[in-house]
Order: C-alpha cells, then structure tokens, then sequence
C-alpha cells in the first residue's frame, strides 16, 4: 500500500481535490491504523470524535488496499451520500480505478411485477393523490437504470403505494417471475458481485447473514475488508435479526397479495376470497386484543390478557384454513404459489412463538404498534452469534467505526455486547478526540434546583428551567426529549410559556413532516426551537448560527420496563454483576454521547449544551457520564449561560 500520510498532506491529493480541506493529526493516526488492520486481516474498533473526518479516513485506505470491501452504514441517507459523494471525492483524489456499488433492501427498489399488477388494479389505492403518486412511479420505472424509490422525489417515502410496487422477501416471486431478467433488485445484486466497493447498511448486512437473502451471501466470502460505520447502532440491529418477529402487518400485506392473485389465477374459486376475508379479520381482532400504541410487553403481562390466548389461537384457525384453500390453487399461478408459501411460514413462526418454552437465551415480548401487533423473541446477548460471523470464513479485516463507541476511553461495554476479545493480536480499540476546541466553543450548563427526573411536575421544571437559556440563545436550539410523552408535553409547555411571554420564535414538532423536511425548515428560519424524541439524537447535523443550544430533558437512561433490558439486568445480575454499571450505565453514556454531538459540527460552531437532569451531580456515577462528554466548560449559573451568548453575538456582530 502507498504510503498513507502523503494523501492526507497540507500539499497532498485530498488537499488538492476537497475544498475547505483541512490537516489533522486525529484523521491521519485513524486512517494509519486502518491501514495496518487491512494489511494484518484483525479487528479494530475505532472510536473518532466530531470533527475528526472518519470517512475520508476509512476510505482512503480502505480504496488503496486493494481487494473487495464492504463498508455497513447506520442509514440509507448515510449510504447514498457516501456513494454518490464521499467515495467519488476520495476516488478522484487517489485517482483510484475502482468499481462502486450501492445495495438496498428489495423494498428499496420499484418491482416490475408488483408494479404490474397494481396498475391492472388500480381501483385498491385509497385516494387520487395515491393514483397520481402510481403514475409518475411506472414512468419512473420504464427509464430508471437502478429503480431505487430515493431517485423519485416528487413520490413521498411514505406514501402508501410504495408498498404495492416493491416486493418483500415473502413476496418476491424470485426466478420465477417474468420479470426476472429485468429485475431492479438482480441488477442491483448484479452490480455489487462485480464491483470492488459495495455500499449496503446494517439492516441490510444483518438481515443477509441471517436469512441469506439480500444479495450479500455471494458478496462476503469474496470481501477482504468490512467496514461499519455508524457502528454503535450494530448491537441494536444484529439483535432485531437474530431473533425472530412475526407481525400481523404481515398477515394483512399476505391477504392484499392473496386477493389480487385470486382475482387474476383463480376466479373461478369462490371459497378462497371468503378465507383470507376471515383470516384478515382475525389479524386486526387480534390486534386489538391490547389497548394503547407503542408499547412493549413481556410475555408474563401478555399471558394476563385472556382475550389474547384466545384471539392467537382463532387467528391460526383462520390462517390454518387459508393455507389449505391456497394450496389447492398453488398451481394455477406463481403468485398464487407464493402466498401459499408465504401463509405457511407465517402459521410457522407463530406456532413456535407461542409454543416454544422460554428458549435459554431469548426472551419473548410483545410490541404494539398502531395499526400492528409484533410478536417477538429475541436474544439476551448476540455476542456468541455475531463472533462466529467474525471467526467464519477466510480471514479479513473488520472496522467498527463511531463518534460513541466508549465510555470515557473505556471499550469493555461495546466490546462484550459485540462479542470482541480485546488484547488478542488480532484485535484492538482505539480513540481519537474530536480537533474541536470544545473548552471555548462550549458551555455544559446544568441548572440548579430541579428535582429527581420521576418527580412529579418534572417537565414543567425543565421547561421553567430552559426558557431563560432559550431567550438568550434567541430561539436557535434543539430540545432533545427521552419519550414521546415528555417531548409533546415540552410542546404543549414552550407554546403557552413563549405565548405569555411575548416570543415569537417558531416551534418545530417531530412528526409535523419527514426529518430531512424539518431540518431544511430549521435551517431556513434560523431562529426556530426542535422539540424531537429519538429521531433528532443521532445522524443530523446543522452547522452555524440556526443550532446554537441543544437541551437535553434528561439523562437517555433505557426505560427499565422494556422486556429486552429487564430480562438482560436479570441474567447479568443473575450472574452476581451489576446490571446497571456494566451495561444501563455505558448505554446510557453512548446515547447521551450522540445527543450532545448535535451541538458541535465545526470549527467555528459556539453552543451551549444544556442536561437538566440532576443526578449529573448528585450521583456517584455523574462524574463518569460527564468526563465521558467533550472537554466543555461547565457551569450551573444562568448568568454564565447568558454571557456566553452576549460573547458569542458580540463576535457574530449582532
């Protein structure tokens, strides 16, 4: 391999190529020990903060080496920008001759067949603008090369008709379809076996390694190097694929699909419309069999439910009988070969959740959803399962890659979630600091006087709390909430405090449209307050003037009530470990990591990052989620808060 610090030199290639491109010693070190990782086939698991330009520093060595790689991102947004912008830079930059491909889940892609089929029958879309939206989706198709639905912006992502136009994997009729040689999805597939770097992202990789299924299984016994970035997210996904789900969403699409496969190979049958009428109907009974949306339930509070047992129980009665009517019919036509399989499966995975016993290892639960009920059984650790993907195989590199992989230096919680053995010579951690000069581009303000976080009247306090840092920052700031409850309650709480007070600073709410549309909104305004839950902590970033606070309600502390914590505390402190230090507490940290990492973007970025919650100080392991942060200033007096933003407007010459 070429000697790596030319590239990334004040006169080097990337100078040259990328504007605005600036020497750091942090990417440089990063992509020196990639480097050695490709050339020794080990482990690394590289922790590099805000700033530090992990990207270009994976990708250069990752295209000189040579060889095929694979590099998982946490998001699709992520993926297209690192195929349509990053690896071109860095490909012209080393004037590299490398092939790139980029691969999506099949629902990513428009399918020839489904698509067929909804247009001959159209009168099943719910509303003209659906109409429309097909329309403009089937011209699309006739000339696209790749099909993938984010080419075809004038047709929203959830709009209901990309559901009837893309396959799934129990709906893809594979190379019995006739569409198969003109296949979005093969092509797809296509591409990625032939080329040297393939783009996929987690969902995808996870979903291939447990269900061969993706296109990737071909794809890694050929691949010298894999690359996750976005890495934190792994120990999430890899457990939603190593366990096993089964949802009545399923049952409905298997009914829409049945419905219009009867209509086209077996009209004649009269008894198979009324079948998957009954069965659809029990799916939604048993839906509603538990009140109340995005819950999550263990199997001992589920079993309390008698309608429950037994709604399951007609439900596979009625699938049961479905599946018989369609076997008889299979033949008439693949579509219809396809549900029989598909209804089979289905009764399949239900029977073994309700059956099995509680398999050693997993945990079965219940997530509720509004219009769908997920049954689900889950592993208590994929640390044995996610090593042997690392150990199968010819040998290759692995890169684990984040802005929040540690706690304080610290990699043991990753490390053992992950199952990675640290020490080994084949496998090492390491971390590079954010180049931000965090001690004067930032405030860590902590407030006095509220109380413990389940307190009554908590939000009120922290709004209270947070309206006089919100005047000085004049609007311009992101209120981070750790439920869905406390961020509408923020809401309802800032609209009446601003309208009292006279402040006309806009208040953007999740959900009010997609986050990419909200960000743009934000971004424009300039002056605007985001209230957002989960979807605004990670993977956005707003730089300058228009994001100048981030508060944070309280410390992202997993509720302890989720089936899937509360039995991994029990079986750690089964163990005679501590639950909470070892694995609530990292969490926790590595969360809160990705919250205040919206704050800081660039260099000349200034902010205040506010945590209302208390036990920051009060309790022991306080000291240990702040010393895990970036080196701010801290402070607990308003005043302090208040100056800063004089400072920082003084400079801005407001």
């Amino acid at each position: 391999m070429p000697n790596i610090d030319s590239f990334f030199s004040a006169a080097g290639s990337l100078a040259r190529t990328v504007p605005a491109f600036s020497v750091r010693a942090q990417q440089l070190e990063m992509a020196q020990a990639i480097a050695e990782t490709i050339a020794a086939n080990s482990i690394l698991v590289a922790e590099a903060g805000t700033g530090t330009g992990k990207t270009f520093a994976y990708l250069v060595p990752a295209l000189l080496a040579g060889g095929k790689v694979i590099i998982s991102t946490g998001t699709k947004t992520l993926q297209d920008q690192l195929f349509n912008r990053d690896i071109p830079t860095v490909r012209t930059a080393l004037m590299a001759p490398v092939t790139v491909a980029l691969l999506k889940g099949r629902a990513n892609y428009v399918c020839h067949y489904h698509l067929e089929r909804t247009i001959h029958d159209g009168r099943t879309l719910p509303s003209r603008e659906e109409v429309k939206y097909l329309k403009l989706i089937e011209r699309y198709a006739s000339v696209s090369k790749t099909g993938d639905k984010s080419g075809l912006s004038e047709v929203p992502e959830n709009a209901a008709v990309w559901q009837q136009v893309t396959s799934t994997r129990d709906s893809c009729l594979g190379s019995e379809c006739s569409h198969y040689k003109n296949c979005f999805v093969m092509e797809a597939r296509k591409q990625a076996l032939s080329a040297d770097v393939v783009v996929v992202n987690h969902h995808l990789f996870f979903a291939d390694v447990m269900l061969r299924d993706e296109g990737l299984a071909e794809l890694l016994p050929t691949c010298n190097t894999v690359i996750f970035d976005e890495a934190h997210q792994l120990p999430e996904t890899a457990s939603l694929f190593f366990g096993e789900s089964v949802s009545t969403s399923q049952l409905l699409e298997l009914a829409r699909d049945a419905v219009a496969e009867a209509l086209r190979g077996a009209k004649d049958f009269i008894a198979l419309p009324q079948a998957i009428t009954e069965m659809e109907k029990a799916a939604r009974d048993f839906r509603l069999t538990i009140e109340g949306e995005n819950t999550r339930m263990p199997l001992a509070a589920i079993m309390r439910n008698a309608r429950f047992g037994g709604a399951l129980d007609e439900l596979l009665k009625k699938l049961g009988a479905l599946v018989e009517l369609l076997e008889s019919q299979a033949e008439r036509s693949d579509g219809l070969e396809n549900c029989w399989q598909r209804a089979r499966e289905i009764a399949a995975s239900i029977r073994r959740w309700r059956d099995q016993a509680e398999t050693e290892g997993f945990v079965r639960w219940v997530e509720v959803f509004s219009q769908a009920l997920q049954l689900n059984a889950t592993p208590l650790s994929i640390a044995e399962i996610f090593n042997k993907q690392l150990s199968g195989g010819p040998p290759r590199a692995w890169i684990f890659t984040s802005a929040t992989l540690s706690v304080k230096g610290d990699f043991t919680h990753y490390n053992n979630e992950m199952g990675l053995t640290e020490g080994s010579n084949s496998m090492r951690s390491a971390c590079w600091e954010s180049p931000f000069d965090f001690a004067n581009q930032s405030l860590l303000y902590v407030p006095t006087g509220l109380r413990e976080p389940n307190s009554p009247g908590y939000t009120e306090e922290v709004v209270k709390a947070a309206l006089p840092v919100l005047k000085s920052s004049r609007g311009r700031a992101f209120f981070l909430c750790t439920s869905l409850r406390a961020m509408k309650r923020v809401h309802e709480l800032l609209l009446e405090a601003f309208r009292q007070e006279q402040l006309d600073y806009p208040i953007l709410l999740q959900g009010q449209g997609s986050r990419s549309h909200m960000l743009e909104r934000f971004r424009k305004m300039g002056n605007a307050v985001l209230i957002g839950s989960q979807s605004f902590w990670e993977g956005v970033d707003v730089r300058g003037e228009a994001l100048s606070v981030v508060i944070i309600d309280k410390l992202p502390f997993a509720p302890p009530d989720d089936p899937v914590l509360a039995a991994r505390i029990d079986k750690i402190n089964k163990e005679g470990r501590n639950a909470f230090m070892e694995y609530q507490l990292p969490r926790a940290v590595i969360n809160l990591k990705q919250g205040a990492g919206r704050l800081i973007r660039d260099e000349t970025d200034r902010g205040v990052l506010m945590i209302c919650d208390p036990r920051l100080i009060t309790k022991p392991y306080g000291k240990k989620i702040w010393q895990s942060l970036p080196s701010m200033k801290r402070t607990r007096n308003i005043a302090e808060v208040e100056d800063f933003f004089s400072a920082k407007d003084a400079v801005a010459g407001v």
